[in-house]
């Protein structure tokens, strides 16, 4: 009983001290000081439909919070792609997620990262970039090329730290709601859903 408890304290630090590694090397592309609750993770993955026999997109997937909860939702792993701009980030999830398609590369240049499987239409898209980090006209043109990636209704799920929408949606073709307020989560944050108008 004790080796458990001793090794989940450990395991937490070893996250702990990857997601620090992560933030010092790729400082633009970390959102927080610490890694997404398991709460906001939960409330994120359960927006995939799972009768949908498409596959799910993650951007961002850090030290795998998320992944594990998409994949704990019901997600194959070889139904799961997660593209990953840090490298420290992306070997980790290579060993934690041997069946997952982790792919090393930039979301913004999602074309290129995905290669071969560029044309792909996915079931839902899950990321926790943070985009606030970048500017407003990335954020737009992110949003669009990804809502190019889903059919008709399914949404984007992302999260960010701010009460209002990362991307305003003034005049444009996507709509956003609030899904919840993860108060469980270092700092609080809000769950939003873009789809197409």
């Amino acid at each position: 009983m004790r080796l458990d408890i001793a090794n989940k304290i450990v395991k937490k630090f070893d996250d702990e001290i990857v997601f620090l590694k992560g933030m010092i090397s790729s400082p633009d592309t970390v959102g927080s000081i610490v890694p997404t609750s398991r709460t906001t993770a939960r409330c994120m993955a359960r927006q995939i439909d799972l009768t949908s026999d498409l596959p799910v997109l993650e951007l961002g997937p850090g030290t795998g919070v998320i992944t594990k909860a998409i994949l704990n939702e019901g997600v194959k792993p070889e139904d799961l792609y997660c593209v990953e701009y840090s490298d420290i980030f992306a070997k980790r999830l290579v060993k934690a997620f041997p069946n997952v398609n982790i792919l090393n590369g930039d979301a913004f240049r999602l074309d290129d990262v995905l290669n071969d499987k560029k044309d792909q239409i996915f079931n839902t898209i899950i990321t926790s970039m943070p985009l606030l980090n970048f500017p407003m006209v990335k954020r737009i043109s992110l949003i669009e090329d990804l809502l190019d990636r889903l059919p008709n209704g399914r949404p984007i799920i992302l999260f960010s730290y701010s009460a209002t929408a990362p991307v305003p949606t003034d005049s444009q073709n996507f709509k956003v709601k609030s899904i919840s307020w993860v108060f469980r989560n270092v700092p609080p944050a809000r769950v939003w859903a873009y789809t197409r108008r």
